[in-house]
């Protein structure tokens, strides 16, 4: 009898944990909520390591020099003994991809037009753990995408929705449309049960990739991945992708619009991520005038900020290039003369597309004798 109602009070106490902390969560804005083991990803070991050994990871050499911690978390924390994963919906209220048919506009992904999630959601899982520990007594830690955890496959897991073919995370309920963060904590929770596949023969997330990023469904190389090349990637863009990028300045939301499950999904109820009116179809002549103090000022409080004024200018001038708008030359030759090499370099580019053939020609002439920088040099040639 004791035994017995020992086991019943540790249930209770599990059953109750459990239940407060998925009423914390709804409480501050998070649609899905759901509980999972740490040893419930026994796959993700071998899944990453063919990830990186094809190169698909690019230069994000962190991937590989986290591996360990990654692909295990309890290699990440030893003492997490249940992993608590939160959902919460960013959809948008139109269909992002509107935008291709307006070429003088930058084309900004939908969850960097919202304050940085990374800092709304780690702020209210701070809430939330600072309450659970002080009601379980257990320590707790937070993470939202800058930890190396595998969150997708995780929340996969604990139910929240499955990985489709494009590799992100689809729900029956919000579409392609969450963030994701964890909490992992030494307390015992109840464990929801995982998700199914639901994609069945739907391929629409792979054909409608503008760079064919998709080696095979539920495999993505980065290195021809816009999200990745706009973002993550340094430097000079690949020039055999370039006009494939149209105007997506900062990501690229194609394979997540087109997925059939956003039917279901609807715009974001947050105020929080409700979307900057300046971030939705932002002007590309306004950015491309964007000098390193405006810029921040700008995007200040955005995921954008991060990547720094160069590699944003770089992106944008990719989507003058693309427009075929003559008026936007003047903005292009002026970052010509930009100190940053990998600005001058697309300057060339863009303009390579959007002068007449002769006056191209002429300035090619005026200005590849005065450039030191190997790069850029090879951009006047290339385009001559």
């Amino acid at each position: 009898m004791p035994e017995a109602q020992a086991i019943s009070t540790s249930d209770r106490k599990r059953a109750s944990l459990t239940a407060f902390i998925k009423k914390e969560a709804e409480a501050l804005g998070f649609e899905l909520c759901r509980v999972v083991a740490p040893d419930s990803i026994p796959d993700a070991p071998a899944r990453l390591s063919s990830y990186i050994a094809a190169g698909y990871h690019g230069t994000m050499d962190w991937m590989p020099e986290t591996r360990e911690r990654r692909a295990d978390p309890r290699v990440l924390w030893s003492e997490v003994r249940s992993i608590v994963m939160f959902g919460m919906n960013y959809g948008p209220d139109l269909d992002p991809r509107h935008l291709q048919q307006e070429p003088g506009k930058g084309a900004i992904s939908v969850y960097a037009r919202n304050r940085d999630y990374h800092d709304v959601m780690k702020g209210r899982l701070k809430e939330i753990a600072t309450r659970f520990a002080a009601r379980s007594g257990a320590d707790v830690k937070v993470f939202v995408d800058t930890a190396p955890v595998m969150e997708k496959p995780l929340a996969a897991e604990a139910g929240l929705g499955w990985q489709g073919k494009h590799t992100n995370l689809v729900s029956r309920k919000f579409g392609s449309w969450l963030f994701l963060g964890s909490l992992f904590t030494t307390a015992d929770l109840n464990r929801d049960a995982p998700e199914i596949d639901h994609c069945g023969s739907c391929r629409a997330c792979l054909d409608a990739c503008p760079t064919d990023a998709f080696p095979a469904p539920y495999k993505i190389d980065a290195r021809r991945c816009i999200s990745y090349l706009t973002i993550e990637h340094k430097g000079s863009i690949d020039p055999a992708l370039r006009a494939a990028f149209g105007n997506r300045i900062y990501g690229c939301d194609d394979c997540l619009s087109v997925c059939p499950w956003n039917k279901f999904a609807q715009a974001a109820r947050e105020m929080k991520l409700q979307a900057r009116a300046d971030l939705i179809e932002p002007d590309l002549r306004f950015l491309l005038a964007l000098d390193d103090p405006h810029f921040r000022t700008f995007f200040s409080g955005s995921p954008v900020k991060r990547i720094g004024r160069n590699r944003f200018v770089r992106n944008c001038l990719i989507a003058a290039g693309n427009s075929a708008l003559p008026e936007l030359i003047p903005a292009c030759q002026t970052l010509v003369d930009d100190p940053a090499p990998e600005v001058r370099g697309m300057a060339v580019w863009a303009l390579s597309r959007l002068m007449p053939g002769p006056e191209f020609e002429r300035l090619s002439r005026e200005r590849l004798p005065l450039e030191t920088d190997a790069e850029v040099r090879r951009e006047w040639m290339l385009s001559e």
